[in-house]
């Protein structure tokens, strides 16, 4: 926040300010908001408070983040996203498959990336299964693939991304998410996702994940997708990347031919596993 604001801003216009920064830098602190508009905490606190009751941001300790960033659309979600445990048994051969296949593209030594979901945990699993592998330093911001790689520790060191979870598939959000995937830079990320299509890119359905999965995506130098056929040529409301952002789609016979050639063409390499 190096911007200086004029002192003295009437409170209505000194909170659209507020909130336009909230909205552009997804969380802000009390003290933060405090020295940039040279106004006292209980002040700040006051014009988040009145914000929050305006359903325009979230409060949460130490300052506020983007309402729209989770509960605004929450109810939406809830009806359109199943859970963890509602998507664990649909396509568990096809996401198996795709778990072998990812995990056969690590090697001993490496740092990875693995998103959240029951397609991510079925790389975890795949990985704990390859008795090859030392010294592999996994990241992840999903609960269930953590507590999946825990059997191959001490051969994995298994590093969570830390956050605000989220029960519904049991990942870490922002606030705070995304801090320590600035400060890595792993081999490989992968992906998880609701869709991936051309020209559409790579889309999730909930906001708070497509926001740390681009993160994901920014801190490896080769980002694999890993999703099964009824995924390819839909489209989600959150954008992740464009296709030309990520590397490998490791997908399943029942994607859809015509799409998975278009993103070829874009240099997307494409391996269909079952």
């Amino acid at each position: 926040m190096t911007e200086t604001q004029p002192k003295s801003l009437p409170g209505e216009v000194r909170r659209q300010r507020i909130l336009t920064m909230v909205t552009t830098q997804s969380f802000v602190r009390v003290a933060d908001l405090a020295a940039a508009f040279d106004i006292s905490e209980v002040t700040v606190r006051s014009d988040l408070d009145q914000l929050a009751d305006a359903s325009l941001i979230e409060r949460v300790h130490g300052g506020a983040m983007m309402r729209s960033a989770e509960s605004a659309l929450e109810s939406e979600e809830q009806e359109a996203e199943p859970s963890f445990e509602e998507s664990i048994d649909t396509l568990a051969s096809d996401k198996a498959a795709i778990g072998h296949f990812a995990a056969s593209l690590v090697s001993t030594g490496e740092s990875i990336i693995i998103d959240v979901g029951t397609t991510a945990t079925a790389v975890a699993q795949a990985l704990t299964e390859r008795r090859d592998l030392e010294n592999l330093v996994v990241f992840t911001s999903g609960i269930t693939t953590a507590m999946t790689l825990e059997s191959a520790i001490p051969r994995f060191t298994v590093i969570l991304t830390g956050g605000t979870l989220r029960p519904r598939q049991h990942s870490l959000v922002n606030p705070m998410a995304g801090s320590i995937l600035d400060q890595i830079h792993a081999d490989v990320a992968f992906i998880g996702c609701n869709g991936i299509g051309s020209p559409q890119g790579v889309t999730n359905i909930n906001l708070p994940e497509a926001q740390i999965k681009t993160r994901m995506i920014q801190a490896a130098h080769r980002t694999v997708v890993v999703a099964d056929g009824t995924k390819v040529d839909k489209t989600s409301v959150a954008r992740i990347a464009e296709i030309e952002e990520v590397d490998h789609l490791i997908t399943t016979g029942s994607a859809n031919k015509d799409a998975l050639r278009s993103m070829e063409d874009l240099g997307l390499e494409v391996t269909v596993v079952r």
